[in-house]
């Protein structure tokens, strides 16, 4: 049976980059997606309560760090993060070293 890990993570949007934003993911880079897939991350899912976007997904990969870092490392990744990053804005409970702030499962049923 395949190992599963659930992330869960909330970040603010900028009141004047919602359209923008949802503009952007309406239409997300074929590239990015690809990518996302390879660095075994499943089910994923962001929603959108006013200024506040929650994010899910499930990674299904052995190693998170490693798989996180391929990511990082994508020239097409990154033009993609460069387009959305400054329509978001940090919650004030971020850690050192997040932008999207994870966020502790308080449930979960299968």
């Amino acid at each position: 049976m395949e190992s599963v890990k659930r992330v869960a993570s909330v970040i603010r949007l900028d009141p004047q980059g919602v359209e923008e934003y949802e503009r952007l993911h309406a239409n997300a880079w074929p590239e990015v997606l690809k990518k996302i897939t390879e660095c075994n991350i499943r089910n994923y899912s962001i929603y959108r309560y006013d200024l506040l976007l929650f994010s899910y997904f499930e990674y299904a990969g052995q190693d998170m760090d490693a798989d996180m870092a391929l990511m990082g490392e994508d020239p097409t990744t990154q033009e993609w993060w460069a387009a959305c990053k400054p329509l978001q804005r940090t919650v004030d409970e971020i850690s050192e070293g997040e932008w999207w702030h994870d966020i502790p499962e308080v449930f979960h049923h299968d």
